[in-house]
């Protein structure tokens, strides 16, 4: 199985790392347009090969999309990074014409190939790669929701001060610090529902550490975080791969799901070796129902700026 990562930034080389020592596929191609940083990059994760202990073959190219053909999924990280201070809705100018670019560019390698998109803002770049290359809906998925829940489930396990990995829980909505919706009420600790040992004051400011995440995470490092995202792709990745079928948030385009129509979101959905293979709809209260429909006029506006694109 051949996955091609296009970026070689600091989320892109992260998700081919994981990729590699986790033997998710058999090659990975790293796509960059600096001249040498994908090669670098490349030769660097395979030097850990004997420490590691992996047998994926990387490689790296400057813009060559040539060596990309035949992949099954191309992940497209690139774009410019967040700043402090700047929301993922301020990239859209700059990040909607390299995004496109890219997908005409893989695409006529790996015509066959499923797309991961993770440039942002996330939504509408999954929106506009959708519309941009007429691929079918399945075939296009949006990476926001697998690191949104992987961040809600991280403050929940330490406002409960046990293991993130007993605590279950998801975001939906838009991938940005106002839009996107972590669903306090249907977490739940080892089947247990969260509630029962949380207040609902902590859970209040779970979901608010929660939307801030990332913003919280530039204002520290000094731009975009990239170990959680880059694992994040990794764990989409091997869903698709390795037909797991994992139920994951992601951003799909929605045809009438959810009461939306015509707009990439995150909702969970089954993901396997066809990408997206079902959309699940979970009932979601009055509260909820009514957030999603206001994110969804967030993301709704920012696509609307696509048009000269398009």
């Amino acid at each position: 199985m051949k996955v091609t990562i296009v970026g070689a930034g600091n989320v892109g080389a992260t998700c081919a790392d994981v990729i590699s020592y986790r033997g998710i596929a058999s090659e990975v191609v790293l796509v960059d347009i600096k001249e040498g940083f994908a090669e670098g990059k490349a030769m660097d994760i395979m030097q850990c090969a004997t420490t590691t202990v992996f047998n994926t073959q990387l490689s790296g190219t400057t813009g060559d999309y040539s060596k990309t053909a035949g992949s099954d999924v191309v992940v497209i990280t690139s774009g410019i990074p967040r700043k402090p201070g700047m929301t993922r809705e301020e990239l859209i100018g700059i990040n909607a014409g390299i995004v496109k670019s890219v997908a005409d560019n893989v695409l006529t390698h790996s015509p066959n190939a499923i797309i991961v998109v993770v440039s942002n803002p996330m939504d509408t770049m999954t929106y506009l790669t959708l519309k941009a290359t007429g691929l079918p809906k399945n075939r296009v998925i949006g990476m926001g929701g697998a690191l949104d829940s992987s961040r809600f489930k991280y403050f929940l396990s330490k406002a409960l001060d046990k293991p993130a990995n007993d605590v279950q829980g998801m975001v939906i909505g838009g991938h940005g610090d106002t839009t996107m919706i972590p669903l306090t009420r249907l977490a739940s600790y080892n089947g247990a529902p969260i509630s029962n040992f949380l207040s609902q004051e902590v859970l209040d400011k779970v979901a608010a550490d929660t939307m801030v995440g990332g913003a919280t995470l530039t204002g520290l490092l000094g731009t975009s975080a990239w170990y959680a995202p880059g694992a994040s792709v990794a764990y989409l990745v091997d869903s698709i791969l390795n037909n797991q079928k994992r139920m994951i948030p992601c951003s799909v385009l929605l045809e009438g799901e959810y009461g939306q129509q015509d707009i990439c979101m995150g909702v969970p959905c089954i993901i396997g070796k066809n990408g997206i293979e079902q959309i699940v709809d979970v009932a979601l209260n009055e509260v909820e129902k009514a957030a999603f429909a206001k994110s969804a006029d967030a993301v709704r506006a920012m696509n609307a700026d696509l048009k000269s694109v398009l």
